[in-house]
């Protein structure tokens, strides 16, 4: 058995991967609808279903990334190492042409909308579930997995912090007063950033853990995940939980502009307030899970964000700015301290079902896992769509008092109400420390090579 314990550069890669994954990710999350709405010129009506089927289409794509990934190995580089390298300089090239506007007419943008989404989500496949499945390669000690995850996520953080803050700032100085040029810009130093961190990575990383994987049809498969019943809480937990996050990110910038009555630079530090936050988060869940429940704090941090929502939604008033960034970096502090516990769990849900049904599924676990990411995100960005529809948002003009209502009810209380049963979904899961330690005795030896 080699050792499996990480070192500082090892973990400070891994985290750069996620990184730059998070290029595309708060780019989805915190702009992509602004964009199209405000900067683009896409009617609300038409997000819906753009989102919708771009979020279909990136769904099969996982599936397709995890099977894959469970068939070829490469013996030099691993499994999953070699998809970082070979699909680094697509995914970059794809971020930067979603935000390229072409001085077309409506139709023809539309189609230009659905192309280029559609392909930088299958790169985004491409790298995200082999990035993903990285950790049970890396380590099979979950507490250096937990770890690695701690790194992850606080670079994830960090990513964000830069698409909040470089994107906003750059789009205004860089446009010349075209925002749409400002934009493509921006997104393009962000896309450039996002193919060096995925090279360190592949360059900083080992994989130690070969898992056997038993070649199973996709039928197979997926009838031996529907009887792993932690993997299946996993699932709905990342289908809620993503609802809300996605769809309060998404209102967060309309939130600002239209109901706090700020501008660019109040904007960008709102944002950026919620990511400082979610960085510190990071560092406090990895501490408080050393003597406390990592299952507990999953739980009740969760139920926490819906009571925080619901002090945002009653007490923060329009044009009051001071409290609602009090109380939205109290919000973002909380939210994220389940965040390394979650990624971590995936890899111990995949060992339960192994020892629960004498089968592994691993590529088609983690690919479904991020199918369920997908899931949320696209319903998410539905709902928003349809809500900005239904409360009658005009962009670029002053909202009426029903459409500033819905605004807030996207920020505050239709988030909070996914991420409360978030938390309560997860009083059904049961793999702790204490019983993974269990499962992976049961597991014995040979069920992986450690290199």
């Amino acid at each position: 058995m080699s050792n499996q314990k990480l070192s500082l550069l090892e973990k400070v890669g891994f985290g750069a991967g996620d990184m730059a994954l998070n290029v595309v990710i708060s780019s989805m999350m915190l702009i992509i609808t602004f964009f199209y709405t405000d900067i683009y010129g896409l009617k609300t009506s038409d997000l819906a279903l753009l989102f919708l089927v771009v979020k279909f289409v990136g769904a099969i794509a996982d599936l397709v990334v995890g099977q894959l990934t469970d068939r070829y190995a490469s013996v030099r580089m691993g499994r999953y190492r070699p998809w970082l390298l070979l699909l680094a300089v697509p995914y970059g090239i794809s971020v930067f042409f979603v935000f390229t506007t072409p001085d077309w007419g409506y139709d023809a943008k539309l189609v230009w909308a659905y192309s280029t989404y559609i392909i930088m989500t299958v790169m985004t496949s491409g790298v995200g579930v082999a990035y993903i499945s990285l950790p049970s390669s890396l380590t099979n000690d979950p507490q250096e997995r937990l770890s690695a995850n701690g790194y992850r996520l606080f670079f994830a953080k960090v990513g964000a912090f830069m698409v909040t803050v470089v994107v906003p700032v750059l789009s205004e100085r860089w446009g010349g007063g075209n925002a749409a040029t400002g934009y493509q810009a921006a997104m393009a130093v962000m896309a450039a950033m996002g193919v060096a961190l995925f090279l360190f990575c592949f360059f900083t990383t080992k994989e130690r853990v070969i898992h056997v994987v038993q070649r199973q049809s996709l039928w197979a498969q997926l009838k031996v995940l529907l009887q792993n019943d932690q993997w299946l809480i996993l699932c709905g937990v990342c289908v809620t939980g993503t609802i809300g996050y996605v769809l309060r990110a998404t209102a967060a910038i309309y939130y600002v502009k239209y109901y706090l009555g700020g501008g660019t630079a109040t904007v960008a530090t709102f944002l950026s307030i919620g990511v400082v936050a979610a960085i510190l988060s990071m560092i406090a869940s990895t501490w408080i899970t050393k003597f406390y429940c990592k299952v507990k704090l999953f739980r009740w941090s969760q139920i926490a964000v819906g009571v925080i929502s619901a002090a945002i939604y009653f007490f923060v008033k329009p044009g009051d700015i001071m409290l609602a960034f009090v109380l939205y970096f109290v919000l973002s502090f909380v939210v994220d301290l389940h965040a390394p516990v979650f990624w971590s769990a995936i890899a111990e849900t995949i060992d339960y079902g192994q020892v629960k049904t004498g089968k592994r599924v691993s590529g088609f676990a983690f690919g479904g896992i991020s199918v369920c990411q997908k899931a949320g995100m696209g319903v998410a960005g539905a709902l928003a769509g349809g809500l900005l529809t239904y409360f009658q948002y005009q962009p670029n003009h002053e909202q009426t008092a029903f459409a500033l209502h819905g605004i807030v009810l996207m920020m505050t209380l239709i988030p909070g109400f996914f991420h409360t049963l978030m938390g309560l979904l997860m009083f059904k899961y049961r793999v702790t420390d204490e019983y993974y330690t269990e499962v992976k005795k049961q597991m014995g030896a040979d069920s992986y090579v450690a290199v």
